[in-house]
Order: structure tokens, then sequence, then C-alpha cells
């Protein structure tokens, strides 16, 4: 089973050689890294070919937006099996792929997902928000809840028959993804406890009070684009979640 995970970047010389260094590791024998930079101007792309490693390919040329890069890689993914881990995020420890290969062997699931530790910006050791996620029921998404996303693996057929990112959406286009997968699509998915990923603090959706007002207003949108109606009290069960992420 080949693994395909994608990282797109742009200007991320400062945290990219963590991120390539943590895929390298991976103890899954089948890997597949592509790196999608959107003509970084730092030397991301110097420190990417210095790295040297035989399961990354990258890319760097302009594009026009995070969404249209991550749906230039999954256009470029040759794996089986596809995911994503942003250019300043680490893998949990060498055998996440592992792991996500045995939940998807021998065709009962067609995705999965786990945990996900926010940690310290400086310090992977510094744990400051732990997103611990629970098995699938339907109608969770209106309940406030959905996958850490950068924890979320998939056959790439589930790509070809349900799409991509959908780049209307300037900051909630993972939301929707996921939302449409689930909730629309109802695929299949296992939840593996523990933790895949670590992420530093400082994502695009949660870096002001701009983008998270932002985000929740996509997300409201998401509804009404699949003919659904807000739940009563969406965004309170929403910030519930969030909140409980810090106990």
């Amino acid at each position: 089973m080949r693994i395909t995970v994608i990282t797109v970047c742009r200007n991320a010389a400062g945290v990219i050689s963590d991120c390539v260094h943590s895929v390298a590791a991976q103890d899954h024998p089948d890997v597949e890294h592509l790196v999608v930079d959107g003509a970084s101007r730092d030397g991301t792309v110097d420190v990417v070919r210095s790295i040297g490693s035989d399961r990354l390919r990258w890319v760097s040329e302009p594009d026009e937006g995070l969404y249209f890069a991550l749906n230039k890689g999954l256009r470029m993914a040759s794996g089986d099996v596809v995911g994503f881990l942003h250019a300043d995020d680490v893998f949990a420890d060498s055998g996440v792929l592992s792991r996500v290969a045995q939940a998807l062997r021998g065709g009962g699931a067609d995705a999965c997902y786990g945990d996900l530790e926010y940690v310290s910006a400086g310090d992977f050791s510094k744990v400051v928000r732990f997103w611990r996620s629970v098995p699938y029921v339907e109608g969770a998404f209106g309940a406030g809840w959905m996958p850490p996303h950068p924890t979320f693996y998939a056959r790439s057929g589930v790509y070809h028959r349900f799409g991509g990112f959908d780049t209307r959406f300037s900051i909630g286009a993972d939301w929707d993804l996921l939302f449409r997968l689930f909730e629309i699509k109802r695929i299949r998915a296992s939840y593996l406890p523990g933790v895949m990923v670590r992420m530093r603090l400082g994502g695009i959706s949660n870096r002001s009070l701009k983008n998270i007002v932002a985000n929740n207003l996509q997300c409201l949108r998401v509804f009404r684009k699949y003919g659904k109606r807000v739940p009563p009290g969406y965004l309170v069960a929403k910030l519930r979640h969030r909140l409980a992420q810090f106990t």
C-alpha cells in the first residue's frame, strides 16, 4: 500500500526540515512525500533539496493559494492512500503511517483518522491543546464535531469519486471537504485512538479573531451548500468542543 503525504508551503524555511524528516522517518515501506511550494523566496526549496530523501518529490511554482495547492497535490499523488501534513507539523512517532496502512488494509474502511496535539511553536514537547477525537456518528458535524484534518487519510478513490477542496472557501475548505465525505457521501471511516500529528500553534484558521469569525461563517455556508439546516446551537456546540481540548 503506497501512502502519499502532501505538504503545501510558502516561505517555510524555518520549519519545513522538521516536517520532511518526520515523513522520511516513517517505518512504513512505501511512502511518497509531495511538497507543493508556492514559489517561496526564503530558501524553502533549498532546505527541501538539501534533505535528499528518496521519498520526496517537490514542485515550486506560483499558485492561487492554500486550497489550490492542496488540489494540485491530489492531482500529483500516486498513492493508494492520501493524507496531508502541514509544513510546520510533524508525525507523533515513526509508526503513524504503518498504523494507517493497517487500518485501511482489507477494504473495510475508506478512511481513518486519529488524535492531534497542538504544541508550542518553539517546543514540540510542550502540549497546549489535545484534540482527542471519537468514532463518527451521523449528524456529528452539526453537533460541533469534526475529525482533525491533518490526521485524516483516505483512499485515493475517495477523492476521485467525491472531489477535493472547494476553492470558493478561502479558509474553510477543509471543513467543507470533511462534511461532504462524512455527512453527505457517508464514507466509512475508522477512528485510530492515539496521537498521530503534533501541530504547531498558529494555523491559518486560528491565527486571528478575524480568521476565526471567517472560518465559522464559512462553516455555516457549508450547511447551506448541501441544503442542510444549521442546527440550533451549532456555534455554541462547536465552541464547547474547542474548549474541551484545553482540559
